[in-house]
Order: C-alpha cells, then sequence, then structure tokens
C-alpha cells in the first residue's frame, strides 16, 4: 500500500538543493505553458538561466510562475515539491554575473551552454536572459510505503 505524506521544509530545501531540473509553467491569456528546465537554488530564490523566447515573453506579461520539481525513487516511490512565485529578469550587471556564477556551480548540466554564451559577451547578453524567481507557497509530498503485516494466528471462530 502506497501512502502520500507532506514533505518537511527542510526535506524540501534539500530537495531542491540536490535536484536541479524541473518544469516551469507559467500563463497568458489563460493559455498556459510549461517546459522542463534546469535551475538553481539559493535557500531563498530559484535562479534560471535560459535563452529568450516564448516562457520570456509571457514572463514579461505575467510573472506569476510554477515550478515542479521531482524525484523518481528506485523503488518506484517519489518526492515531489511545486513551487509558485513572480519571476524577475535579472538585468543588474553584479547580480546576474553571481547568479550565472551560483548555476555554473551547482548546475553542471549548463556549463556547455554557458561556455559558448560566455565565448562572445555581446551573444550572451542579447540572447539569453536569467531570471529569479522569489518563492510565494512552496509545498512537497512522498510516497512511502506502507507495509501491513498479516496476523501469523488465525482467528478461531469456531469456539
Amino acid at each position: 500500500m502506497i501512502e502520500v505524506l507532506e514533505m518537511r521544509t527542510a526535506e524540501i530545501d534539500e530537495l531542491l538543493k540536490r535536484v536541479t531540473y524541473g518544469h516551469l509553467a507559467c500563463s497568458s491569456n489563460d493559455e498556459p505553458y510549461v517546459v522542463p528546465i534546469y535551475f538553481s537554488y539559493d535557500g531563498e530564490q530559484i535562479f534560471i538561466y535560459t535563452t529568450a523566447g516564448k516562457k520570456s515573453e509571457i514572463i514579461m506579461v505575467n510573472p506569476k510562475v510554477c515550478l515542479q520539481v521531482e524525484e523518481i525513487l528506485a523503488n518506484g516511490g517519489w518526492r515531489s515539491v511545486i513551487i509558485t512565485g513572480n519571476a524577475r529578469q535579472v538585468s543588474d550587471p553584479v547580480e546576474r554575473e553571481n547568479v550565472i556564477a551560483l548555476i555554473r556551480e551547482t548546475n553542471p548540466e549548463l556549463l556547455p551552454a554557458l561556455a559558448i554564451k560566455w565565448a562572445n559577451d555581446w551573444m550572451r547578453k542579447n540572447v539569453e536572459v536569467v531570471y529569479a524567481i522569489k518563492i510565494l507557497t512552496v509545498s512537497g509530498r512522498f510516497t512511502s510505503d506502507i507495509k501491513i503485516a498479516a496476523a501469523s494466528v488465525r482467528p478461531n471462530f469456531c469456539s
């Protein structure tokens, strides 16, 4: 039997620092849009490095976003965190470089993309977009196996 349980704050924090891939949802004109995305988490905010496109166009008009992060376990169980928040484009040069440094450190999957962009600073400023998501709500759930032990003694209904 599987039971779905609430994650504690420390468990949510640990998952967000360890799992750096999720699904970002945004919405424009009541049309949802969801994309897979890599992110970094500093304990307070979520940071996303991406290229300009549909999601950045949507976020510019409606900064409300939702990030879903999951981990599938070997036994078939799972952990999932849902974050709602407001995204803002990081444009201050010092803050932007600090965020990119954090992303490079915590998310090595992005190193090839970051290296290409860093090679041409003009291109990076015109194509890439860096977002900081201020977390408004966060929740987490996980599955747990419930073991029910069978009674070793059969009841005697005939006595």
